[in-house]
């Protein structure tokens, strides 16, 4: 490996420093996966708790927790310090975050909706923190539309590498004797990854520390104008809708395989582990296809690729448990690209705003694309679990429900993220900030920051 990667020469990053900022992805992830998929369904089925009280709370906290990324992304824009912008907000982000893990995870019978929503709305405080910071250091960084391309495809391979792991604990756990969903264990990796990645990224990773920042007033209106811009409209529209794919699908994945298609919890875990583990693949690979083909278009194409594969689970029959998994898997190398690509857009979309209104606005927009999975959380599993109780499923029977239920819950699986996908995907057309444009724009704005230069299009 060379000691410096030539994506990210212009920031003096090595390889490994890239790789080092990167791990702050994997606990991020670990827990965005452990609690979408795991955690609903521990606290419906091991708790005792109601499945549409439990939907209902995870929507609700996620509508009220919709207002923090904004005012987060405002704040770590004006935010200068001896130790620069973001390395800060990591920092303090990091123990709120453990914080609601162990109480989350470590939660035992007799909690209520209360406790949940409270602990969950201080979860999504803390992540909202390390994502938010994480993202717009990024951006930083790296200095070219192919660089961001590169970038985000590292920081999407650690994501990817932090959700197959986290997925492994249950299997563990049940070989050394568990009789739970290994939640416990869960928690627990992830409470030693959270500061071991934030640790390595902090201080391995260089920060040039901001002049002092212009007055800036904001306007409740800024926020309109940034989400109707027209390149930022178009990611955060396909950010919401593939989110909203994926939620939905994850809400539902370990009840569709275990009880709609007979697989074991164990065997559906290393299903779920094998399809995140070839994203490890996927993210970078579509990271290097955006290169050849720009962004946009490798988003659309992912998108139907995403759509055709699941959709092919139509065809196969429920005893074909090794043909199942196929496109599963499929969907699996796809999935990390849509968040990879669309941040790197994001990157690119941050230098046109910064051109056209003189104001750094990178914590910002990051923050209104983060905005859209936590929307999407929220409707996704709020409507899957109160569609399940409308058509009869009840998750404490399983594979004992009546065939019109299991019937629902396999339609639902299948037509909720291929009709949101797709959507996504054609979200993107008329999307024109290629790696020309912003070559342009870099310029443009290095001109502008030359005391001496003046903008070559003025």
């Amino acid at each position: 490996m060379s000691t410096a990667d030539p994506n990210v020469e212009g920031r003096g990053l090595s390889a490994f420093q890239v790789w080092l900022f990167a791990a702050v992805a994997f606990p991020l992830q670990a827990i965005a996966m452990a609690v979408s998929v795991y955690l609903p369904q521990h606290y419906a089925r091991s708790l005792g708790m109601d499945l549409a009280a439990v939907g209902a709370a995870f929507a609700l906290v996620r509508l009220i927790d919709l207002p923090f990324d904004p005012l987060l992304g405002l704040a770590m824009d004006r935010t200068r310090t001896r130790w620069g912008r973001y390395r800060v907000w990591l920092l303090l982000g990091g123990p709120v975050t453990m914080a609601a893990i162990y109480m989350l995870f470590m939660a035992g019978k007799g909690i209520g909706v209360p406790y949940v929503m409270a602990w969950l709305l201080v979860m999504y405080l803390g992540t909202s923190m390390v994502t938010l910071a994480h993202s717009a250091w990024a951006a930083a960084l790296a200095p070219s539309y192919h660089a961001r391309s590169h970038m985000f495809g590292v920081i999407g391979a650690m994501g990817v590498a932090g959700m197959t792991l986290v997925f492994v604990t249950p299997l563990v756990a049940t070989a050394m004797g568990g009789t739970g969903m290994g939640l416990a264990e869960m928690g627990w990796f992830i409470l030693a990854a959270i500061p071991l990645a934030i640790s390595a990224a902090v201080m391995r990773t260089p920060e040039q520390v901001a002049d002092a920042p212009p007055g800036q007033k904001v306007r409740a209106g800024d926020y309109l104008e940034l989400v109707l811009h027209p390149s930022m409209g178009r990611i955060v529209l396909a950010m919401l809708l593939f989110s909203l794919g994926t939620a939905w699908e994850g809400a539902l994945f370990l009840f569709y395989f275990t009880d709609g298609r007979g697989f074991s919890v164990s065997e559906g875990s290393l299903l779920l582990i094998a399809a995140l583990g070839v994203g490890l693949l996927g993210a970078p690979a579509l990271g290097r296809l955006s290169m050849k083909w720009s962004k946009h278009r490798t988003v659309l194409l992912a998108a139907a690729a995403y759509a055709l594969a699941l959709g092919s689970l139509l065809l196969v029959p429920r005893e074909a448990k090794l043909l199942a998994c196929l496109p599963v898997i499929c969907t699996g190398f796809l999935y990390a690209g849509f968040h990879v690509l669309l941040r790197s857009m994001t990157a690119d979309v941050a230098d046109q705003i910064r051109l056209e209104q003189r104001r750094e606005r990178a914590a910002l927009l990051f923050a209104l694309i983060t905005l859209a999975p936590k929307l999407a959380a929220a409707v996704a599993i709020g409507l899957t679990f109160n569609l399940m109780a409308r058509v009869g499923y009840d998750p404490a029977i399983g594979g004992a429900n009546a065939p019109g239920a299991l019937a629902g819950l396999s339609w639902a699986y299948l037509l909720g993220p291929i009709g949101f996908v797709l959507l996504g995907g054609l979200s993107v057309i008329g999307y024109r900030l290629g790696p020309a444009q912003t070559a342009e724009i870099q310029e443009r704005l290095a001109a502008l920051s030359d005391p001496g230069g003046r903008d070559p299009a003025a």
